[in-house]
């Protein structure tokens, strides 16, 4: 077995090369913050805290989820691909289930109090949108995956939910509306993250239909097959771009978020592939590699976008 340091262990083992998500989906909503009050002093204080909560709560999830597929033997089975099937450390015995839990415990609860701390200084909508973020990383493994709505709450919790909630917690005061609260560009520009996150665990699950199904698992590549998934997959990337396309046309986004355009041929190539080589495992490890530049650069641009315009 290959001797490797104990940070490169848990790297792997909280999937860090993932992590760059959460950042850019902060800092999609930490634009908007400073695009919609532009004489607010900015807190770059509540920003890194924001980014922390974020960050700790991703971890805390794929923590959760290298668990459930050890103790469902999931681990054992899956075929590990660069951006599917877990990081095998339990199985290698580099991590001890114990030391796996008690990290995906701290950093869950990290997120609650970072959570709670927005909920108080900022707007008591942060926690609803806490509660619902908690509720998908406790319940993914257990429940949503096993009744088809893993990808839904992925992308809402890991994805919509994270740019409005940054929004939020960046602008928000107590007497604030709900209908006041967060701008209707803000909340349509949230969906395309959304979306891409779910696709992003979608396309991820089809080297693993097997291990998962001996798992117990149950999620849509599961319920619908390959094929019909790689059909799904492509919608929702028309889907996402379609919105990005329609925004500024209909005067609610600027033009700017024509950046957020330039992955759409990485997204066609994906697609593609996905559509006519579904069925194999090592032609689709490319089109995973390829959605995967697709969500983060999709995000970032969105992010860059919006910050053109301040």
């Amino acid at each position: 077995m290959k001797d490797i340091s104990k940070i490169q262990v848990w790297m792997a083992q909280t999937r860090a090369n993932f992590l760059l998500l959460a950042v850019f989906l902060v800092a999609i909503g930490l634009a908007y913050a400073a695009k919609y009050y532009p004489g607010q002093e900015f807190s770059w204080i509540n920003a890194a805290l924001i980014l922390a909560g974020t960050i700790s709560a991703h971890i805390s999830v794929n923590l959760f989820n290298e668990l459930s597929d050890y103790y469902t033997k999931i681990d054992f089975l899956t075929k590990r691909t660069p951006f599917s099937g877990g990081s095998g450390m339990l199985i290698q015995g580099r991590t001890k289930p114990w030391q796996v839990k008690a990290a995906a415990i701290t950093t869950l609860l990290i997120a609650a109090a970072i959570g709670a701390y927005f909920t108080m200084t900022a707007h008591w909508s942060i926690a609803i949108i806490s509660l619902i973020g908690a509720f998908t990383i406790v319940f993914y493994t257990s429940t949503l995956a096993k009744v088809l709505l893993g990808e839904l709450f992925a992308g809402l919790a890991l994805g919509t939910l994270v740019v409005v909630g940054s929004f939020i917690a960046m602008t928000g005061s107590a007497g604030t509306g709900l209908l006041q609260l967060v701008p209707l560009e803000v909340w349509l520009v949230s969906i395309p993250p959304g979306i891409l996150t779910s696709l992003l665990l979608l396309l991820n699950e089809f080297p693993d239909v097997e291990a998962d199904k001996e798992g117990g698992r149950k999620h849509l590549v599961i319920k619908f097959g390959k094929k019909l998934s790689a059909g799904i997959y492509t919608a929702g990337m028309t889907v996402t771009f379609l919105i990005l396309l329609m925004l500024p046309l209909l005067g609610i986004a600027s033009f700017w978020l024509y950046l957020a355009l330039i992955p759409l041929p990485v997204a066609f190539k994906a697609s593609q592939i996905a559509l006519n080589q579904s069925e194999s495992t090592e032609k689709m490890v490319p089109a995973m590699g390829m959605n995967v530049m697709v969500v983060l650069g999709t995000d970032l641009l969105i992010a860059v976008a919006v910050l053109l315009q301040i």
